[in-house]
C-alpha cells in the first residue's frame, strides 16, 4: 500500500523510509505553524517523506508548494480535496502529523489508528482522549504526544517516533 501511495503521490518508493502524512484543512489552528517552523531540519536531519494533502489559507499552500520544490523526493505536497486519496493516504503512512493547537474530538487521528497510521499529536482535547502517549521504546500507548504548544515539544515528539521507527521496527 506504502509503495503504491508513493508512486501515485510522485515520491520515490523507499520501502524504509518513512512516511510521515498529513490529511487536514490547511489552517493554523490545525498546527501547521509548528510543522512550517521545523519542516525544512526535520526534513535534513532525518530520513523520511511528507505527504500533505489538504487545501486552506493561501500562506500555508504556498508553504508546501515550495517545500516540495525544495525536496522533491521527500516532500509531496497534494493541494487539493480528494476523498479517494485521503483514505490511501491513512491506509499507506507510516506516521500521521495533528499538531492541533486544540481539537474538540478529531477524527483524523482514529482515522490514522484503524489503519495502523501511528499518530504524533497534540496532547489536548479529543487527542488527549484518543491517543494516549507512548514512551521512547512504543510502550504504553497508541502514538507520540507532545503536551507543550511548540515547535521545539513537536520535533522531540516526531524525533522520537522517527527513532523507534529506525531502530526499533517491531516496536514500532
Amino acid at each position: 500500500v506504502k509503495a503504491a501511495l508513493q508512486q501515485e503521490v510522485g515520491l520515490p518508493q523507499r520501502p524504509d523510509s518513512p512516511l510521515m502524512v498529513m490529511v487536514t484543512r490547511l489552517a493554523g489552528h490545525k498546527g501547521l505553524d509548528l510543522l512550517c517552523y521545523c519542516a525544512r531540519q526535520l526534513l535534513m536531519e532525518e530520513d523520511c517523506q511528507l505527504l500533505i494533502l489538504g487545501t486552506g489559507e493561501k500562506q500555508f499552500e504556498g508553504f508546501f508548494t515550495q517545500l516540495q520544490k525544495e525536496f522533491p523526493d521527500r516532500v509531496a505536497a497534494k493541494i487539493t480535496f480528494d476523498l479517494g486519496l485521503a483514505s490511501r493516504i491513512y491506509a499507506g503512512g507510516d506516521i500521521y502529523l495533528m499538531p492541533s493547537k486544540s481539537e474538540p474530538c478529531g477524527l483524523s487521528q482514529m482515522n490514522a489508528m484503524r489503519y495502523g497510521t501511528v499518530p504524533v499529536v497534540h496532547a489536548t482535547g479529543g487527542l488527549r482522549d484518543t491517543v494516549p502517549g507512548c514512551d521512547e521504546n512504543g510502550q504504553g500507548g497508541l502514538g507520540f504526544t507532545f503536551q507543550s504548544y511548540n515547535a521545539d515539544d513537536f520535533y522531540w515528539a516526531l524525533t522520537r517516533c522517527l527513532n523507534l521507527y529506525d531502530n526499533d521496527p517491531k516496536g514500532f
